[in-house]
């Protein structure tokens, strides 16, 4: 996220998250944070009203660690930009029972392994996203930087990816006669 609340990302695709961590650290990159497994639960109304409204909250539980976020629609672009709120969140448990007094329930769940990763002096950091429809970096920071970073990663613009993870995962299915559900492992 940038610093004035505004997510500015872009995935791409790779052909192994061993490949892609090599690719990065072949250009200089160092890991920021281990590899650690996430649950991402997305919580909507009944009848979608966030989803159709291009917005969502999320309740993400990676290495013992909660995050709570609220993303605002994207802006229209070649990055995937959009507001955004974070906040830790101590008891998982009970910021769902929050979640479900509010009208929120559990609409879909995505896992992810995810490695983080840095260059000193850099305003952007890099992720390595394995997950069950294929591994992904995800470049965030700064329009300029990611495109820069991709660039020097051998990555055209054409290459970029602004869906997210769950319509990612709903093409997968069409694609591959799957019933959509949950993206789980």
């Amino acid at each position: 996220m940038t610093g004035n609340g505004q997510e500015v990302e872009v995935k791409l695709a790779v052909p192994s998250a061993a490949e892609a961590c090599r690719l990065l650290q072949n250009a200089g990159y160092q890991v920021r944070r281990e590899r650690v497994f996430e649950r991402n639960d997305l919580y909507d109304t009944p009848d979608l009203r966030l989803r159709n409204r291009r917005e969502l909250i999320r309740l993400r539980s990676a290495g013992g660690e909660n995050l709570l976020t609220y993303k605002g629609p994207p802006v229209a672009g070649r990055h995937k930009s959009r507001p955004e709120v974070e906040v830790a969140v101590s008891n998982a448990a009970a910021m769902e029972s929050i979640l479900g007094k509010l009208g929120l329930s559990l609409v879909f769940r995505y896992e992810k392994y995810r490695t983080e990763y840095d260059k000193p002096g850099e305003p952007g950091h890099v992720t390595v996203d394995e997950t069950p429809i294929g591994d992904f970096l995800e470049l965030e920071g700064p329009g300029d930087w990611i495109d820069r970073t991709a660039a020097a990663l051998g990555f055209a613009q054409t290459q970029y990816i602004t869906a997210s993870y769950a319509a990612l995962y709903r093409e997968h299915c069409s694609r591959t006669g799957e019933t959509v559900s949950n993206m789980v492992f």
